[in-house]
């Protein structure tokens, strides 16, 4: 019989391989679209001529645009039979998702000031309406932060407390950082999957600096407000969580309430 371990390991390679399937699709429906785009604007050369042509292709992209968007975020189903930690409240919508500009995002702690957080829009559409949506479920209040991490960062997000809750979907990363030094700079907020690649609700909030050996974490966003509360929690002592690792907080680390603002409006974009 298979040990639990095992079975862990097989459910997450199941979950990665849908999760790189769903992506593969909405690539190829990319293309199709855009190549029906190079398509359309070939045909209006012919007829009407450049000048006609200026408008019409604006047009034609709004419309690929508003069709890729239709289909951008992949919400792969998880569940809760098989991992009891999971919380099903549905899952975010996959159309009029955001793709520009910033969105305020308030951590109201048991520790110091709100922490605010800009969502970055552009670069993890995605992540930004998986928090916007798990918000306005309050997924997040009256919940725990579980970890202390040994790369710097407080690891929240999990409602079960035991580092493989979340909601009863996952979904791929966006935003991973590349080519930089620290690749996650004091005061990132980033997902992080159980494994990799496999978000749902965690997050880290750096307190310092860390520059892993394999940057892993997609980032969503960054803080703007409330970094005396982040290097206020980042400095309470840990313990052993019972697995050999010193991360587990000697304090509460509670968090109140979680909000996300409206998004940008489309004239402001």
């Amino acid at each position: 019989m298979a040990s639990t371990k095992e079975r862990q390991r097989r459910l997450a390679r199941a979950k990665l391989d849908r999760q790189m399937a769903r992506r593969a699709q909405r690539e190829r429906r990319r293309r199709r679209i855009l190549a029906g785009v190079g398509a359309g604007v070939a045909l209006l050369l012919i007829v009407g001529g450049i000048a006609w042509l200026a408008g019409a292709f604006d047009t034609k992209e709004s419309a690929a645009t508003s069709a890729e968007a239709a289909d951008l975020c992949a919400w792969t189903p998880q569940s809760a039979e098989t991992n009891t930690d999971l919380k099903d409240v549905g899952t975010p919508p996959t159309k009029g998702i955001p793709t520009a500009g910033n969105r305020p995002m308030t951590i109201t702690t048991n520790h110091g000031a709100p922490i605010v957080v800009s969502l970055d829009l552009a670069k993890a559409p995605c992540s930004g309406a998986n928090l916007t949506y798990l918000a306005g479920k309050n997924f997040y209040d009256n919940t725990d932060c579980t970890e202390i991490t040994n790369d710097g960062a407080v690891r929240c997000g999990d409602p079960a407390g035991t580092g493989l809750g979340g909601p009863t979907y996952s979904f791929y990363n966006e935003n991973i950082p590349t080519g930089q030094k620290p690749a996650y700079p004091k005061g990132t907020v980033a997902l992080i999957g159980n494994p990799p690649g496999t978000n749902g609700s965690q997050f880290l909030i750096f307190f310092k600096d860390a520059n892993p050996a394999t940057a892993e974490y997609p980032v969503v966003g960054r803080v703007t407000s409330g970094m005396d509360t982040v290097a206020k929690i980042g400095k309470i002592p840990t313990v052993d969580n019972g697995s050999g690792n010193k991360v587990k907080p000697t304090q509460k680390i509670t968090i109140k309430t979680l909000t996300v603002g409206a998004a940008p409006s489309a004239s402001a974009q």
